[in-house]
Protein backbone atom coordinates (compact mmCIF):
# COMPACT_ATOMS: atom_id res chain seq x y z
CA UNK A 1 0.00 0.00 0.00
CA UNK A 2 1.58 3.25 -1.11
CA UNK A 3 1.45 6.30 1.14
CA UNK A 4 0.85 9.21 -1.21
CA UNK A 5 1.79 12.76 -0.48
CA UNK A 6 -0.89 15.47 -0.05
CA UNK A 7 -2.03 16.65 -3.49
CA UNK A 8 -5.02 18.85 -2.61
CA UNK A 9 -5.25 21.78 -4.98
CA UNK A 10 -2.85 20.36 -7.55
CA UNK A 11 -3.83 20.00 -11.22
CA UNK A 12 -4.80 16.49 -12.34
CA UNK A 13 -1.54 16.08 -14.24
CA UNK A 14 0.51 16.90 -11.16
CA UNK A 15 -1.55 14.51 -9.01
CA UNK A 16 -0.94 11.75 -11.52
CA UNK A 17 2.78 12.51 -11.55
CA UNK A 18 2.87 12.49 -7.73
CA UNK A 19 1.09 9.12 -7.61
CA UNK A 20 3.51 7.62 -10.14
CA UNK A 21 6.49 9.01 -8.23
CA UNK A 22 5.20 7.59 -4.92
CA UNK A 23 4.59 4.17 -6.51
CA UNK A 24 8.04 4.16 -8.12
CA UNK A 25 9.75 5.14 -4.86
CA UNK A 26 7.79 2.50 -2.94
CA UNK A 27 8.97 -0.16 -5.39
CA UNK A 28 12.59 1.02 -4.97
CA UNK A 29 12.31 0.76 -1.18
CA UNK A 30 10.59 -2.65 -1.41
CA UNK A 31 13.38 -3.96 -3.64
CA UNK A 32 16.00 -2.49 -1.32
CA UNK A 33 14.51 -4.29 1.71
CA UNK A 34 14.26 -7.57 -0.21
CA UNK A 35 17.91 -7.31 -1.29
CA UNK A 36 18.94 -6.72 2.34
CA UNK A 37 17.01 -9.86 3.28
CA UNK A 38 18.59 -11.96 0.50
CA UNK A 39 22.09 -10.79 1.46
CA UNK A 40 21.60 -12.12 5.01
CA UNK A 41 20.40 -15.68 4.30
CA UNK A 42 21.64 -16.86 7.70
CA UNK A 43 19.14 -14.67 9.55
CA UNK A 44 16.36 -15.82 7.21
CA UNK A 45 17.10 -19.50 7.76
CA UNK A 46 17.42 -19.08 11.53
CA UNK A 47 14.02 -17.37 11.61
CA UNK A 48 12.61 -20.40 9.81
CA UNK A 49 14.42 -23.02 11.89
CA UNK A 50 12.51 -22.41 15.13
CA UNK A 51 8.96 -22.95 13.77
CA UNK A 52 10.12 -26.03 11.85
CA UNK A 53 11.56 -27.54 15.05
CA UNK A 54 8.31 -26.76 16.91
CA UNK A 55 6.27 -28.49 14.18
CA UNK A 56 8.42 -31.62 14.32
CA UNK A 57 8.31 -31.73 18.15
CA UNK A 58 4.54 -31.33 18.34
CA UNK A 59 3.92 -33.72 15.44
CA UNK A 60 6.03 -36.61 16.64
CA UNK A 61 6.35 -36.15 20.43
CA UNK A 62 3.28 -34.34 21.79
CA UNK A 63 0.61 -35.33 19.23
CA UNK A 64 -0.29 -38.52 21.08
CA UNK A 65 -1.06 -36.56 24.26
CA UNK A 66 -3.81 -34.35 22.76
CA UNK A 67 -7.38 -35.17 21.85
CA UNK A 68 -9.03 -33.11 19.11
CA UNK A 69 -12.85 -32.74 19.16
CA UNK A 70 -14.32 -34.86 16.34
CA UNK A 71 -10.80 -35.98 15.53
CA UNK A 72 -9.11 -39.34 15.33
CA UNK A 73 -5.84 -39.50 17.28
CA UNK A 74 -2.40 -38.04 16.52
CA UNK A 75 -3.01 -37.57 12.79
CA UNK A 76 -6.05 -35.37 13.53
CA UNK A 77 -4.04 -33.27 15.97
CA UNK A 78 -1.33 -32.73 13.34
CA UNK A 79 -3.93 -31.29 10.98
CA UNK A 80 -5.46 -29.31 13.84
CA UNK A 81 -2.16 -27.74 14.92
CA UNK A 82 -0.75 -26.68 11.53
CA UNK A 83 -2.99 -23.59 10.98
CA UNK A 84 -1.87 -22.49 14.45
CA UNK A 85 1.77 -22.84 13.48
CA UNK A 86 1.18 -21.00 10.19
CA UNK A 87 -0.34 -18.03 12.04
CA UNK A 88 2.22 -18.09 14.87
CA UNK A 89 5.16 -18.15 12.44
CA UNK A 90 3.86 -15.26 10.35
CA UNK A 91 3.05 -13.20 13.48
CA UNK A 92 6.49 -13.65 15.07
CA UNK A 93 8.56 -13.32 11.91
CA UNK A 94 6.69 -10.35 10.44
CA UNK A 95 6.45 -8.26 13.58
CA UNK A 96 10.01 -9.01 14.66
CA UNK A 97 11.69 -8.30 11.33
CA UNK A 98 9.57 -5.17 10.68
CA UNK A 99 10.26 -3.58 14.04
CA UNK A 100 13.95 -4.50 14.22
CA UNK A 101 14.68 -3.48 10.61
CA UNK A 102 12.90 -0.14 11.03
CA UNK A 103 14.70 0.59 14.30
CA UNK A 104 18.03 -0.41 12.73
CA UNK A 105 17.52 1.93 9.76
CA UNK A 106 16.86 4.80 12.17
CA UNK A 107 19.85 3.97 14.37
CA UNK A 108 22.27 3.70 11.41
CA UNK A 109 21.05 6.95 9.90
CA UNK A 110 19.53 5.32 6.82
CA UNK A 111 16.22 7.11 7.36
CA UNK A 112 18.03 10.47 7.47
CA UNK A 113 19.78 9.50 4.23
CA UNK A 114 16.46 8.63 2.58
CA UNK A 115 15.05 12.01 3.66
CA UNK A 116 17.91 13.79 1.92
CA UNK A 117 16.96 12.16 -1.39
CA UNK A 118 14.26 13.48 -3.74
CA UNK A 119 11.83 10.66 -2.97
CA UNK A 120 8.37 10.21 -1.52
CA UNK A 121 8.81 9.95 2.25
CA UNK A 122 5.90 7.56 2.62
CA UNK A 123 7.79 5.11 0.41
CA UNK A 124 10.10 4.23 3.31
CA UNK A 125 7.24 2.77 5.39
CA UNK A 126 5.26 1.30 2.51
CA UNK A 127 8.37 -0.38 1.11
CA UNK A 128 8.92 -2.06 4.47
CA UNK A 129 5.39 -3.46 4.67
CA UNK A 130 5.39 -4.68 1.05
CA UNK A 131 8.78 -6.38 1.51
CA UNK A 132 7.30 -8.15 4.56
CA UNK A 133 4.44 -9.37 2.38
CA UNK A 134 6.86 -10.94 -0.11
CA UNK A 135 8.89 -12.37 2.74
CA UNK A 136 5.75 -13.99 4.19
CA UNK A 137 5.15 -15.81 0.90
CA UNK A 138 8.56 -17.45 1.35
CA UNK A 139 7.82 -18.47 4.94
CA UNK A 140 4.37 -19.82 4.08
CA UNK A 141 5.83 -21.91 1.24
CA UNK A 142 8.49 -23.35 3.54
CA UNK A 143 5.97 -24.08 6.30
CA UNK A 144 3.58 -25.79 3.87
CA UNK A 145 6.37 -28.12 2.72
CA UNK A 146 7.16 -28.91 6.36
CA UNK A 147 3.45 -29.48 7.09
CA UNK A 148 3.07 -31.91 4.19
CA UNK A 149 5.95 -33.96 5.61
CA UNK A 150 4.05 -34.42 8.90
CA UNK A 151 0.86 -35.51 7.04
CA UNK A 152 -1.04 -32.21 7.06
CA UNK A 153 -3.52 -32.15 4.18
CA UNK A 154 -5.95 -29.75 2.43
CA UNK A 155 -9.45 -31.25 2.07
CA UNK A 156 -11.58 -28.47 0.53
CA UNK A 157 -9.83 -27.77 -2.77
CA UNK A 158 -7.54 -25.16 -4.25
CA UNK A 159 -9.83 -22.10 -4.14
CA UNK A 160 -10.71 -22.42 -0.45
CA UNK A 161 -7.04 -23.10 0.35
CA UNK A 162 -6.05 -19.96 -1.56
CA UNK A 163 -8.63 -18.03 0.48
CA UNK A 164 -7.11 -19.41 3.68
CA UNK A 165 -3.62 -18.26 2.70
CA UNK A 166 -5.04 -14.87 1.65
CA UNK A 167 -6.53 -14.44 5.14
CA UNK A 168 -3.16 -15.35 6.63
CA UNK A 169 -1.26 -12.91 4.38
CA UNK A 170 -3.69 -10.11 5.26
CA UNK A 171 -3.08 -10.73 8.95
CA UNK A 172 0.69 -10.69 8.31
CA UNK A 173 0.37 -7.40 6.42
CA UNK A 174 -1.51 -5.87 9.36
CA UNK A 175 1.09 -7.08 11.86
CA UNK A 176 3.90 -5.67 9.71
CA UNK A 177 2.43 -2.19 10.38
CA UNK A 178 2.45 -2.99 14.10
CA UNK A 179 6.14 -3.82 13.75
CA UNK A 180 6.85 -0.63 11.79
CA UNK A 181 5.08 1.43 14.48
CA UNK A 182 7.13 -0.23 17.23
CA UNK A 183 10.37 0.27 15.28
CA UNK A 184 9.61 3.98 14.95
CA UNK A 185 8.70 4.33 18.64
CA UNK A 186 11.63 2.66 20.45
CA UNK A 187 15.23 3.77 20.84
CA UNK A 188 16.97 0.95 18.98
CA UNK A 189 16.78 -2.59 17.55
CA UNK A 190 17.45 -4.16 20.95
CA UNK A 191 14.46 -2.37 22.46
CA UNK A 192 12.36 -3.35 19.45
CA UNK A 193 13.23 -7.04 19.91
CA UNK A 194 12.36 -6.88 23.60
CA UNK A 195 9.10 -5.02 23.01
CA UNK A 196 7.80 -7.67 20.65
CA UNK A 197 7.64 -10.35 23.34
CA UNK A 198 5.32 -8.19 25.44
CA UNK A 199 2.47 -8.54 22.93
CA UNK A 200 3.38 -11.46 20.66
CA UNK A 201 3.28 -14.10 23.41
CA UNK A 202 -0.21 -13.13 24.67
CA UNK A 203 -1.40 -12.81 21.06
CA UNK A 204 -0.23 -16.27 20.04
CA UNK A 205 -0.64 -18.37 23.18
CA UNK A 206 -3.87 -16.78 24.53
CA UNK A 207 -5.68 -18.04 21.44
CA UNK A 208 -7.08 -21.21 19.90
CA UNK A 209 -3.82 -21.96 18.09
CA UNK A 210 -3.05 -25.02 20.21
CA UNK A 211 -5.81 -25.34 22.84
CA UNK A 212 -9.58 -24.81 22.94
CA UNK A 213 -10.63 -21.46 24.49
CA UNK A 214 -13.31 -23.40 26.38
CA UNK A 215 -10.53 -25.01 28.42
CA UNK A 216 -9.30 -21.61 29.69
CA UNK A 217 -10.45 -20.06 33.00
CA UNK A 218 -13.38 -17.59 32.99
CA UNK A 219 -11.96 -14.16 32.17
CA UNK A 220 -9.42 -15.51 29.67
CA UNK A 221 -11.99 -17.40 27.60
CA UNK A 222 -13.65 -14.40 25.86
CA UNK A 223 -10.22 -12.83 25.36
CA UNK A 224 -9.08 -15.94 23.50
CA UNK A 225 -12.32 -16.15 21.53
CA UNK A 226 -12.02 -12.53 20.30
CA UNK A 227 -8.28 -12.72 19.74
CA UNK A 228 -7.49 -11.72 16.10
CA UNK A 229 -5.14 -14.69 15.81
CA UNK A 230 -7.92 -17.08 16.94
CA UNK A 231 -10.15 -15.83 14.13
CA UNK A 232 -7.38 -16.27 11.56
CA UNK A 233 -6.54 -19.78 12.77
CA UNK A 234 -10.21 -20.81 12.83
CA UNK A 235 -10.67 -19.39 9.31
CA UNK A 236 -7.83 -21.50 7.98
CA UNK A 237 -9.12 -24.65 9.71
CA UNK A 238 -12.54 -24.16 8.15
CA UNK A 239 -11.20 -23.34 4.69
CA UNK A 240 -8.60 -26.14 4.68
CA UNK A 241 -11.11 -28.65 6.07
CA UNK A 242 -8.89 -29.44 9.05
CA UNK A 243 -10.27 -30.47 12.47
CA UNK A 244 -12.06 -27.51 13.98
CA UNK A 245 -13.39 -26.19 17.27
CA UNK A 246 -16.52 -24.67 15.73
CA UNK A 247 -18.65 -27.64 16.78
CA UNK A 248 -17.78 -27.15 20.47
CA UNK A 249 -17.84 -23.33 20.62
CA UNK A 250 -20.93 -21.13 20.29
CA UNK A 251 -18.95 -17.87 20.49
CA UNK A 252 -19.78 -15.49 17.61
CA UNK A 253 -16.12 -15.13 16.45
CA UNK A 254 -15.80 -18.93 16.24
CA UNK A 255 -18.95 -19.13 14.12
CA UNK A 256 -17.89 -16.27 11.75
CA UNK A 257 -14.09 -16.51 11.74
CA UNK A 258 -13.42 -15.15 8.23
CA UNK A 259 -15.44 -11.98 8.83
CA UNK A 260 -13.77 -11.43 12.21
CA UNK A 261 -10.27 -12.13 10.89
CA UNK A 262 -10.59 -9.79 7.90
CA UNK A 263 -12.20 -7.12 10.10
CA UNK A 264 -9.43 -7.30 12.67
CA UNK A 265 -6.69 -7.21 10.00
CA UNK A 266 -8.16 -4.18 8.20
CA UNK A 267 -8.70 -2.33 11.49
CA UNK A 268 -5.18 -3.08 12.79
CA UNK A 269 -3.55 -2.12 9.48
CA UNK A 270 -5.52 1.15 9.20
CA UNK A 271 -4.88 2.19 12.82
CA UNK A 272 -1.19 1.26 12.95
CA UNK A 273 -0.47 2.73 9.50
CA UNK A 274 -2.04 6.03 10.56
CA UNK A 275 -0.06 6.10 13.81
CA UNK A 276 3.15 5.04 12.05
CA UNK A 277 2.87 7.81 9.44
CA UNK A 278 2.16 10.35 12.20
CA UNK A 279 5.17 9.10 14.17
CA UNK A 280 7.38 9.20 11.06
CA UNK A 281 6.40 12.83 10.44
CA UNK A 282 7.14 13.75 14.05
CA UNK A 283 10.61 12.22 13.75
CA UNK A 284 11.05 14.24 10.58
CA UNK A 285 10.19 17.49 12.35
Amino acid sequence: MAITTRTTGLPDGDRYAHALKAASDTWVMTRRNLLVMLRTPGALLLSLAQPVVFVLVFAYIFAGSFVVPDGAGPSAYREYMMPGFFAQTIAFVTASISSISTATDIKLGMVDRFRSLPMSRGAVLSGRSLADLVQNLFFITAMVLCALIVDWRIHHGFLRAAAAFAVLLLMGYALSWVGVLIGLSVEGPEAAAGSNFLWLFPLTFLSNAFVAPSSLPGVLRPVAEWNPLSATVQSMRDLFGNPSLTSVSEAWPAQHPVVVSVGWSVAIAALCRTLAVRRYRSIDA
